[in-house]
């Protein structure tokens, strides 16, 4: 159940109306931390939260695990796994998956980090590359294993490479005296000539500078065009040998969209009214990453606050229908973006100023916390990085399954 989907959900619990929360998982994904649990700083449960403990706080309200395989828009039926679901409303938010662009090779041999499982099976692996060059003897092999391409330079790639290089260099090199952890890499590719590309130019050198002075090497006008279990191979035909290739360089909406029959856009996709509905279909709301929808002149990005701006607005969009009234069309309030880049270091846009370094940092820290869903989660994710910043160790360092790639 995604951000969008839990805002809706809020809005029209408690209002008369029988709410139903259909989702292939019973719980709520704070997917911007998903990289902490890859890089061993916090547990997979501190960033989850049931649905269903959630829903049992809103009146109207209760979930169905099912996986959805199809709608019906003449009958008003959802179609799943478990059965049809009747609708008089109906609203679509399954999210996104990550792009590849068409290349297989790296798709079978990458990464990436949009699932729970996702996050646990690449800390595994990390974790078992090192156990594997403590053993290796081939020192090209050693290398290797401890070499770790990341391609991608939005704020996914830019974070989950700046908390690789801190576990390596702070609590990997203590684990392993004997590795050379110096000799480990950390290789951000991005395929155009800057990172962060929706920040000021200042946000954008900042960390730049800030990434190569902690040891990452960062490749602009790069392009990933070919992989296998050992090695990345760029377009200028450049091979970097590396066990472990993360990919984060753009999503396209859930494949659900695809079986829906209506048109649809780039990255898959669906077109949305300026009210989130579908055209021809005003009781079916499309929103999150799926929706597309064009403001100022381009799409709305595939990100977590328009996910739960939209859902805000479709929840008060249907109890105005049910009011017989109407609403005013979807605007989406940029309050900007921000990404963090290791321990004290972090770059924001927000509330209309720009912070770098530590002040980012805190703003960062705070609104993530913010966001958690659940009292618990937020103390065990608090106390997670307090120990970190006292103490540089991170907690979380285990390896729960020894196959992979």
């Amino acid at each position: 159940m995604g951000f969008g989907g839990i805002r809706t959900a809020r809005v029209l619990a408690g209002k008369g109306l029988d709410v139903i929360l259909a989702d292939r998982n019973n719980y709520h994904l704070f997917q911007p931390l998903l990289y902490q649990v890859a890089t061993a700083g916090l547990e997979q449960e501190s960033i989850a939260h049931s649905v269903r403990a959630m829903a049992r706080n809103w009146s109207g309200t209760r979930f169905q695990l099912t996986e959805v395989n199809g709608v019906d828009f003449v009958s008003r039926e959802v179609l799943t796994d478990t059965g049809c679901i009747p609708y008089d409303y109906l609203v679509i938010g399954a999210g996104s998956v990550t792009n590849f662009f068409g290349l297989e090779s790296v798709e079978r041999n990458s990464f990436d980090l949009k699932e729970l499982a996702d996050a646990e099976t690449l800390r595994n692996h990390i974790l078992t590359a090192f156990e594997r060059a403590v053993l290796e003897p081939d020192p090209a092999r050693k290398r290797a294993l401890m070499t770790f391409v990341i391609v991608g330079g939005g704020p996914t790639g830019v974070e989950f490479a700046g908390a690789l290089i801190e576990l390596v260099h702070f609590v990997l090199a203590k684990d392993y005296p004997e590795l050379s952890t110096h000799a480990a890499r950390v290789v951000l590719v991005e395929a155009t000539d800057k990172l962060l590309a929706s920040m000021p130019a200042k946000q954008r050198t900042y960390t730049l500078k800030k990434l190569r002075s902690m040891s990452v090497e960062v490749l602009l006008n790069a392009r990933v065009v070919d992989a296998g279990p050992e090695r990345v191979t760029l377009h200028d035909g450049a091979i970097i040998p590396a066990h472990t290739l993360f990919w984060s360089a753009g999503v396209k909406a859930a494949p659900i969209a695809a079986v829906i029959d209506v048109p649809h856009r780039a990255g898959g996709r669906i077109p949305v009214e300026s009210d989130l509905t579908i055209p021809g279909h005003p009781e079916v709301f499309v929103i999150g990453d799926m929706a597309y929808l064009e403001q100022e002149g381009s799409a709305l990005p595939m990100t977590a606050p328009v996910a739960m701006q939209m859902g805000i607005y479709v929840g008060k969009a249907i109890l105005a229908k049910e009011r017989n009234s109407s609403t005013p069309p979807f605007r989406y309030c940029d309050k900007g973006s921000m990404a963090t880049i290791g321990k004290n270091a972090a770059v924001a846009s927000a509330f209309g100023m720009d912070f770098r370094g530590y002040m980012a940092w805190l703003v960062w820290l705070l609104l993530h916390l913010y966001y958690l869903i659940g009292f618990r989660n937020r103390i065990v994710v608090m106390l997670n990085w307090v120990w970190y910043y006292w103490f540089h160790e991170r907690q979380v360092r285990l390896i729960t399954r020894r196959d992979g790639k």
